[in-house]
């Protein structure tokens, strides 16, 4: 039962410390307590506490945050719609995909490709292009149209159909299903709950010339990636990639309000209104919400001027000098990876230097509570083929004692794993 929090710690009700080392859930980038957010939401709420974004209103925050995202955003990325979370922002990008190919007059474009272990959230059609089973299999009654393929197959995507597994690339599925019937594509940079898998060098650019071949729409999911956390502000910025709609949340307030967006590229909105879509027949209550928004236009300013971004790719190395400490004590931590401050280490109870499956199925899930035990909150994830997984997202202020400091708890608790199986 958490009762405060301050900088990268928080405190349960009976007074003990922990150390934030997964960002509340990705998301408080700069860290707990912050003051200036807090007056900035004081203020809002002073001023204009609620202002619909529907029906032809607007508010000024939402306009300015709006105006603030086409600046940072990549390419043409300059039409934000708000919303209050991911699974909301990424609920928004699947119904303007479709929504976008029936006022081109190609309704039957609705079918969108997704990668295995990929997570875009927990609303009905989210879950469904969630590829984590445990996560979309709570009923039997998803939404349709959706379809995974399997992630990182960059020579399939190039177009090598002598590859083993190209019938499960999305260029083998989109084959399969018929370039007419395909609306999207949709995959994180780096997949969050699946992992923290990072895409390889060139897929990102091989997805994206493959969605242009087809004419289909390229969705990228940055809640978890976005706004600092790998080093850049967006992490497409790595690969060079410009998608046709952006989703964003998590970062884009620090988790202090529940904020998120859909962003589109201008060409989109352009041809839909070409097409005589003058009307939208989507929102939410809480879209442009003027309060979120002035709290994420502060965020988005305080990471600026902190330099948040550099200060995350500057602190990369120092994250991979401690993981690579890690494994060098502790046979079990079979691989480690990170870019920015998002990483994950990978353990096995075989030990051997090489991601593997492990024959000890709640492993991460042990070193998790051994973690908690000693005040360190991290999070433990199984793949699907018996992989263990410890993922890590600590705050960007994080500093490099204090990244110290949550190793030498991470290798304490790996010890306490050790020494009581």
């Amino acid at each position: 039962m958490l009762s405060r929090a301050q900088g990268i710690y928080f405190y349960d009700c009976n007074g003990t410390r922990y150390i934030d080392g997964l960002s509340g859930q990705w998301n408080v980038h700069l860290g707990h307590g912050r003051k200036e957010l807090a007056e900035t939401a004081a203020e809002q709420i002073l001023t204009l506490t609620y202002g619909s974004t529907l029906s032809g209103m607007a508010n000024a925050p939402a306009a300015m945050l709006a105006k603030k995202l086409s600046t940072l955003t990549p390419g043409d990325l300059n039409v934000s719609f708000f919303v209050s979370g991911g699974s909301e922002a990424n609920e928004t990008a699947f119904k303007l995909a479709r929504f976008y190919w029936k006022t081109k007059g190609q309704p039957n474009r609705t079918d969108i490709i997704c990668i295995q272990n990929g997570y875009h959230g927990l609303t009905i059609a989210a879950s469904a292009a969630t590829g984590i089973r445990a996560y979309n299999t709570m009923t039997e009654a998803n939404a349709p149209g959706f379809y995974h393929a399997t992630g990182y197959l960059t020579e399939c995507e190039k177009g090598d159909r002598t590859h083993p597994d190209y019938a499960s690339s999305i260029r083998g599925m989109i084959e399969k299903l018929g370039e007419q019937q395909v609306a999207a594509v949709i995959l994180e940079p780096i997949q969050g709950a699946g992992g923290v898998h990072i895409c390889p060098d060139d897929y990102l650019p091989a997805v994206r010339r493959l969605c242009d071949e087809f004419g289909i729409l390229l969705i990228i999911d940055e809640v978890v990636t976005g706004f600092g956390r790998t080093g850049k502000m967006f992490a497409v910025e790595h690969w060079g990639v410009v998608p046709d709609i952006l989703t964003v949340a998590k970062g884009i307030s620090s988790g202090y309000v529940p904020m998120g967006a859909a962003i589109l590229r201008d060409a989109l909105l352009k041809e839909m209104l070409e097409q005589g879509a003058d009307f939208l027949p989507h929102g939410f209550t809480a879209s442009g919400h003027p309060v979120a928004c002035a709290v994420a236009m502060r965020n988005i300013e305080l990471i600026e001027q902190e330099r948040r971004p550099q200060y995350a790719a500057a602190m990369e190395s120092t994250l991979l000098k401690e993981m690579s400490a890690l494994a060098s004590k502790h046979p079990m931590v079979t691989t480690f990876r990170a870019r920015g401050l998002i990483g994950a280490i990978e353990v096995s109870t075989q030990g051997l230097m090489q991601p593997q499956p492990t024959d000890d199925n709640d492993l991460a899930a042990r070193i998790y509570g051994a973690c908690l035990a000693r005040g360190l909150r991290i999070r433990s994830l199984t793949n699907p083929d018996g992989r263990q997984i410890i993922a890590m997202a600590p705050p960007l202020i994080i500093t490099a004692a204090q990244l110290n400091e949550m190793f030498e708890i991470l290798s304490a608790a790996l010890s306490d794993v050790i020494a009581r199986p």
